[in-house]
């Protein structure tokens, strides 16, 4: 296991937490397990209940003042928190990108954990392989870098392999999916086909809509590879 870095003067940061839609529609024990993270390195997690989509799937799909609209409402919803974070680096990109003013505040987990906590062990023990799916967004928009790699390596008992042609798109895409579902479907089948040579019985990344494209596809075919989101993963601990 790599070397303990320890947060540096930052314990009891009081963080609030933007769950998003899809965690909060399809994915919630990935917002429990973020919590459950924060909350074992000492910070104070806040959920502020009136909180709704922040505009990604009006934006992709071709209605930016509605998606304006609603990053304006998530602004004012998160006005008192000086440290938000998402486990979602589509959401949190989306709405640096259309809100600057975010920069410096809003994260996504990994990036908050590793670039502004300075934490890469953060107690977890999950004894099993895994590959690591890097999310367009998070390379391309919020630019996470190694830091969801480095919190993995940290990990107890985990053997992180490489995934083959890892910066290709697993076909998700906001609403690409849906409307162009034919090429999503090929595209994914090559992703999955890249995990399922690692070797790996799990599959993580920090977006879940991602990891719902995949783990569909994975499913489907059958292959015994499952997904969980990084944070799910940070979650777990040694039996006592």
């Amino acid at each position: 296991m790599a070397s303990r870095s320890r947060i540096r003067d930052n314990s009891g940061v009081r963080i609030a937490l933007f769950i998003t839609c899809i965690g909060d529609a399809v994915l919630p024990g990935v917002g429990r397990a973020t919590v459950e993270v924060l909350e074992r390195l000492g910070h104070d997690v806040v959920y502020p209940e009136d909180q709704t989509c922040c505009g990604q799937m009006h934006l992709n799909s071709g209605y930016p003042a509605q998606a304006e609209r609603l990053a304006g409402r998530f602004v004012e919803l998160f006005a008192d928190f000086e440290t938000i974070v998402s486990p979602s680096s589509s959401c949190v990109g989306t709405l640096r990108e259309m809100r600057p003013e975010l920069h410096g505040r809003l994260f996504e987990l990994s990036e908050l954990l590793v670039g502004r906590l300075g934490v890469t062990d953060v107690g977890a023990h999950f004894p099993h392989r895994v590959t690591y799916h890097p999310t367009c967004h998070s390379l391309r928009v919020t630019r996470v870098g190694d830091a969801p790699l480095r919190l993995l390596d940290a990990v107890d008992g985990l053997e992180r392999v490489e995934l083959p042609r890892a910066d290709e798109c697993c076909g998700f895409g906001g609403t690409f999916a849906v409307k162009n579902a034919d090429t999503s479907a090929a595209i994914v089948r090559d992703k999955c086909d890249a995990i399922v040579a690692t070797g790996a019985s799990v599959c993580t990344a920090i977006d879940g809509s991602c990891l719902l494209q995949i783990g569909g596809c994975l499913a489907r075919e059958h292959t015994g590879v499952r997904t969980l989101h990084l944070a799910e993963i940070l979650a777990q601990t040694a039996p006592a």
